[in-house]
């Protein structure tokens, strides 16, 4: 009796210790023999992803853009009551008085031509800036392909962002008409720092105002760098103080805040898309639970044998967790994947006003795609299991 009584505690000694592989891997042989079910959950599951992971990348890319930080020190002095690029009108003298104020750094005049206005999918944004000032502009501008030396040397040409060169399959020495506007590519430029960099084209400032008919000695907005991110609210008022009763009053605001303030109908149609990732996060809980229902159900007499050779009650109900987050997991990467896939070869990038967002995840989105799989297998799987794991095993056997 005392030997019979050993090996029985060794034997659930050695089951608790296995129990947690040996119920996924229960799990993962119940996923492969169902393949078709499978198949087509995993499917519904990285539609549901897809599209979820799209709408983050959507709301992530809009928040780095508009989103004011500690480390931002850009502010843009823009004409006053004036939206769109072509009706904003500075003079380029306006650059003198404003380097004066003290907290002041630099200040760069640009001109600001794009081939369309509105909202667009296909927008491109000349930015004319004096060619010796580029540096300024971003301190982590990388040449990925030509270089600025070439830029700064030839009038007419261009330093694009990696964006959208790839959008318009730009390679260095093309040339590429846009808003009236003719370059020739002399380097593709990518910027970690300002995602604007990456969906603009660079130019030459006299170029730019003498092509768009603007005029030498007229810009569209000032970019002034402070000292000090503490100083940007009072820099910006001494400098609309400064021209408040000029012919051409301006408006000065943070980067990010004018790009807010501008991309206004961009922020309302990518805040409504929320609702779509939320909906489409519900289906896929709704879809994985139905599955696992119609599985739990199919399998009542193999429960009933495993209750019977020493499985308990949790363990049954883990066991139906385990298969739900198993093909939630399939499903999510396959969905976050595909969604990345996508978005990196379209290169899809909305533009507004000036402001051009590209659409790329970055890989704390390909982080929460997985642990939302993860969590959704988990929360779909509840009720099933729990279902499973509180039929006895005589109502098991009658129910089969």
């Amino acid at each position: 009796m005392f030997r019979a009584g050993k090996r029985e505690a060794c034997y659930e000694s050695g089951y608790a210790n296995m129990s947690i592989l040996n119920l996924v891997s229960v799990a993962a042989k119940y996923v492969i023999r169902n393949r078709i079910r499978s198949t087509l959950t995993v499917f519904g599951v990285g539609t549901g992803m897809f599209l979820f992971t799209s709408i983050e990348t959507m709301q992530d890319s809009l928040k780095n853009a508009t989103e004011i930080t500690a480390n931002d020190t850009t502010l843009v002095v823009y004409r006053e009551n004036r939206y769109c690029p072509s009706t904003s009108r500075l003079p380029e003298y306006y650059k003198n008085e404003i380097k004066k104020i003290q907290g002041v750094e630099s200040v760069i005049p640009v001109q600001i031509v794009v081939n369309n206005c509105g909202t667009s999918l296909d927008v491109v944004v000349f930015r004319g800036i004096p060619p010796q000032q580029i540096n300024a502009i971003s301190k982590d501008i990388n040449v990925l392909q030509g270089s600025i030396g070439e830029w700064i040397e030839r009038e007419d040409s261009a330093l694009i962002g990696a964006n959208l060169a790839e959008r318009r399959r730009l390679r260095i020495g093309d040339s590429f008409d846009a808003a009236g506007i003719t370059v020739t590519v002399a380097g593709i430029i990518r910027s970690s720092e300002s995602s604007q960099d990456d969906n603009v084209a660079y130019v030459h400032l006299p170029f730019l105002q003498q092509a768009s008919r603007f005029g030498l000695g007229t810009v569209t907005q000032f970019l002034v760098k402070v000292s000090d991110s503490s100083l940007l609210d009072s820099v910006s008022s001494q400098i609309d103080n400064r021209f408040k009763s000029e012919t051409e009053p301006t408006h000065t605001s943070p980067e990010k805040a004018f790009f807010a303030s501008t991309a206004k109908e961009l922020i309302e149609l990518i805040g409504f898309s929320r609702w779509i990732g939320i909906a489409s996060v519900f289906a896929v809980v709704g879809l994985i639970a139905n599955t696992i229902m119609i599985a739990v159900r199919s399998k009542i007499s193999e429960h009933a044998i495993l209750k019977t050779i020493g499985y308990s009650q949790l363990s049954i109900s883990w066991l139906v967790i385990s298969e739900a987050i198993i093909l939630s997991f399939v499903g999510g990467i396959t969905g976050v994947a595909s969604a990345s896939l996508f978005l990196h070869l379209q290169t899809i990038t909305i533009g507004n006003e000036g402001l051009a967002i590209a659409f790329i995840p970055s890989f704390s989105i390909w982080l929460k795609g997985f642990i939302f799989s993860l969590a959704l297998g988990f929360v779909a799987g509840i009720y099933p299991a729990l279902r499973a794991g509180q039929e006895s095993i005589a109502g098991n056997l009658r129910t089969a």
